[in-house]
């Protein structure tokens, strides 16, 4: 009896084993390539030729050829009252109409209508978001109305008998604050619907069972559980609030005297008006500096609650 031997089994290659690949990151890249060209073409290649243009004397007249200058416009905004005067009325006016109007009040009528009955919130949602889809110049001429010395306001106390002024004069800056928050409370408003919505009933319930009055539940309760909402309602109501420029620039253009001129009103002025380019530019980068600490301490303190 004869025996064959086995026929050994072909051993495979690791290139027949592991057939040709296409690399996965060009692929996966390639669909999003059309959004990344847009991109770079319309955010990243203005916002660093603005970084160039903030580190040159270009203007606008009187000009062949912009000259590079470091730091010099950098130097001369520090330096520069009218500059430090308009960061200060800045964040007066970020505190006062984001951090405390809008804030506030957004979350006082989101409690509110969370117990009032639906035509009334119907009614005043209606009205709140009316007065946030408004145009901004349709807002600023509106609340100029309402301030300006022959406006509504004064013929209200006028007619109360009680003492009037000139509110676009003597305060300003309250007055365009006032404007802001009457404008911006509905994303507030909205918001914080949204955060009181999702608390479940039943702790509410057990804790007004146990005898707590509005208030405690509001601070025990409430605001713990809708922490994180209103970290992200600031940062976003503070961004927005540093931008803001036709409501005041329709209402006061940064007047009397730079009483109401906030940062996008003092660069507007200094590229557009004064021809300044370059220092219009470096003045721009440093009200994105300034977004951009805000958004760091927000960020932070919401990362601690995590």
């Amino acid at each position: 009896m004869t025996t064959t031997a086995p026929h050994p089994r072909p051993t495979k290659t690791p290139d027949a084993e592991h057939p040709a690949r296409i690399p996965r990151l060009p692929v996966r890249i390639l669909p999003l390539a059309p959004a990344i060209v847009l991109l770079l073409l319309f955010l990243a290649g203005p916002v660093a030729y603005c970084v160039y243009i903030a580190f040159t004397d270009l203007q606008l007249t009187g000009q062949a050829q912009e000259s590079f200058v470091g730091f010099d416009n950098f130097t001369r905004a520090f330096g520069d009252e009218a500059f430090l005067n308009a960061v200060w009325l800045t964040l007066v006016f970020t505190v006062l109409s984001s951090l405390i109007g809008q804030n506030t009040l957004g979350l006082a009528l989101a409690a509110l209508m969370q117990r009032a009955s639906k035509p009334v919130r119907t009614l005043t949602g209606g009205i709140v978001v009316t007065a946030w889809v408004l145009p901004e110049v349709v807002a600023g001429f509106l609340l100029y109305a309402f301030f300006r010395r022959e406006g509504t306001l004064n013929a209200i106390l006028d007619w109360l008998h009680l003492p009037s002024q000139n509110w676009l004069f003597t305060l300003p800056i309250l007055a365009v604050s006032f404007a802001n928050v009457w404008r911006g409370t509905a994303f507030s408003m909205l918001v914080y619907s949204a955060a009181l919505n999702e608390i479940p009933k039943e702790i509410t319930e057990a804790a007004e069972v146990d005898g707590a009055g509005g208030w405690r539940r509001m601070w025990h309760i409430t605001l713990p559980m809708i922490r994180r909402s209103i970290g992200t309602n600031l940062m976003l109501n503070t961004l927005q609030t540093l931008s803001v420029f036709g409501l005041i620039w329709v209402m006061t253009r940064g007047g009397p005297g730079g009483r109401s001129q906030t940062l996008p009103l003092f660069m507007y002025e200094q590229a557009f008006q004064n021809s300044l380019i370059g220092y219009g530019t470096a003045v721009a980068l440093l009200l994105l500096l300034v977004g951009s600490l805000f958004s760091l301490i927000y960020l932070r303190l919401l990362r601690t609650e995590v």
